[in-house]
């Protein structure tokens, strides 16, 4: 099992960027692909984007490619979301995950069920 912890989370401007970090412990934090959710009021949580064990494959939301990137560090044990361009409709909690399956290709894993350990979350504000 993982434990993450997220941090980095804040108000920020329409246009302007937010980097997250979500830390990791655990031995088995390089051998499992990431990913990033989040969750609005009211609304289901989301994929964001999601990377695989080593970092060299990554996979977007729509709505974010372009915008958004994700990065790990298994040196550190942490990932990291670096967030540009932002939006109102970006304003969510954040969440990183595990995936549940070892060496996984992020790629359509953006179902909440496949990630079987999660953060406690931070929030994003985008104000206009």
């Amino acid at each position: 099992q993982v434990q993450l912890v997220e941090s980095g989370g804040g108000l920020v401007q329409a246009g302007g960027s937010v980097r997250l970090s979500c830390a990791a412990s655990g031995r088995t934090f390089s051998s499992y692909a990431l990913g990033w959710f989040r969750q609005a009021p009211g609304k289901e949580r989301e994929f964001v984007a999601g990377i695989n064990w080593v970092g060299r494959s990554t996979y977007y939301a729509d709505s974010v490619k372009g915008r958004f990137t994700i990065s790990r560090d298994n040196a550190k044990n942490t990932v990291y979301l670096q967030m540009n361009s932002l939006k109102p409709e970006d304003t969510a909690v954040y969440y990183c995950a595990a995936d549940r399956q070892a060496f996984a290709v992020p790629a359509g894993r953006t179902d909440p069920s496949m990630y079987n350990s999660w953060g406690q979350g931070t929030q994003v504000t985008v104000s206009s």
